[in-house]
């Protein structure tokens, strides 16, 4: 796991950080919290769902990984509205399931919150663990990643985000944060 603070002057543009390198590491990670043969990936729209994607490819598993929306549960709701994001898809049982969720980068732990709810719409799975590429601190819930490739000190004015390319490599973006 890595810990880094970006640079002071880092206001927009790609942070430093190898988001290639922490996806390797957060393979290592999730292929560790794996049980044979049951455990399945759910990604919370889009970066994680992207995670989840690519880790399900890389790790050899039958079947396309879940997708987690946020939107309906979120306690923001009346301010975001809905957006033209992805809707949940979860194509297996989650009932008795053993899920791991996915999501680029953990700040407040609401986004996790909401997608909970999401999740336990669906049904009552065995057990629910998370795992991130970035952790950035700044929890607002009592929420912790089981697995973080990496722990990042950024402001509460910037917002780091993870992006992919034409051909699918990873990368991160720093922007402000834009005023409600």
């Amino acid at each position: 796991m890595t810990t880094t603070t970006p640079p002071s002057g880092a206001s927009g543009g790609s942070l430093v950080l190898d988001a290639e390198a922490l996806y390797r590491e957060l393979l290592r990670g999730v292929r560790s919290m794996m049980s044979p043969g049951s455990t399945r990936l759910a990604g919370i729209a889009s970066g994680g769902a992207w995670l989840a994607e690519r880790l399900q490819k890389d790790l050899g598993l039958e079947g396309a990984p879940g997708v987690l929306s946020s939107v309906m549960h979120r306690d923001d709701f009346a301010q975001r509205g809905l957006s033209a994001g992805a809707q949940t898809t979860l194509p297996f049982d989650v009932n008795g399931a053993d899920i791991i969720v996915l999501d680029d980068v953990l700040y407040t732990g609401r986004t996790i919150r909401a997608v909970l709810n999401e999740l336990f719409d669906y049904g009552r799975p065995a057990s629910v663990r998370l795992a991130v590429l970035v952790d950035r601190g700044g929890r607002e819930l009592p929420v912790h990643a089981e697995f973080a490739a990496a722990r990042v000190a950024l402001p509460a004015t910037q917002s780091l985000a993870l992006a992919r390319d034409e051909q699918g490599v990873f990368q991160f973006q720093v922007h402000p944060v834009q005023e409600a």
